[in-house]
């Protein structure tokens, strides 16, 4: 049993003739019309994640929320709150509240970070706010002001899941 109407062979009627008269330079004649063309539906994964992006030299004010994943190249006014990642590129500048899964700041973040499980603050990140994560990779140049908690398996939990010792790079 096929799925898809299978399409009908062509008869001679259908034929498309080209006809060629001195006074009309070419004119094309139908005698039936044409037979209709089903498209095929296009077969996507049932969880794809997709990116949307704003672009460097673009500014909005606003309130993002969603799943997916978001890239910042430009600069953003409001709370964003993704099912997905969040990447803050150099030379964006995001002011606002963020909820996501990993955030990865190359550029300047002012606002907190609550419920994130990995954040990654790189070379030129700047991150001004508190910051709440599982976990939290520092690269040396990035510059923080403001609280962090991170490593701790559930509000509740008496021993952080990771320790520090003085003068200990972790």
């Amino acid at each position: 049993m096929a799925i898809w109407k299978e399409q009908p062979t062509p008869k001679k009627d259908d034929v498309i003739a080209v006809v060629n008269t001195p006074s009309i330079p070419e004119t094309i004649t139908r005698t039936e019309p044409a037979p209709r063309v089903v498209p095929t539906p296009a077969i996507t994964p049932a969880r794809e994640q997709r990116e949307s992006l704003i672009a460097s030299e673009i500014t909005i004010e606003g309130k993002i929320e969603g799943t997916g994943h978001v890239r910042l190249a430009g600069r953003f006014k409001g709370d964003v709150q993704v099912q997905g990642n969040l990447s803050i590129e150099r030379g964006a500048k995001l002011t606002g509240g963020v909820r996501a899964s990993t955030v990865v700041i190359g550029g300047e973040l002012e606002g907190n970070i609550t419920e994130a499980a990995r954040v990654e603050l790189l070379d030129s990140g700047v991150l001004n706010g508190d910051l709440k994560a599982g976990s939290l990779t520092v690269a040396a140049g990035s510059r923080m002001r403001g609280q962090v908690e991170f490593g701790w398996e559930d509000a509740g939990a008496s021993a952080p899941a990771i320790k520090l010792e003085r003068g200990a790079i972790p």
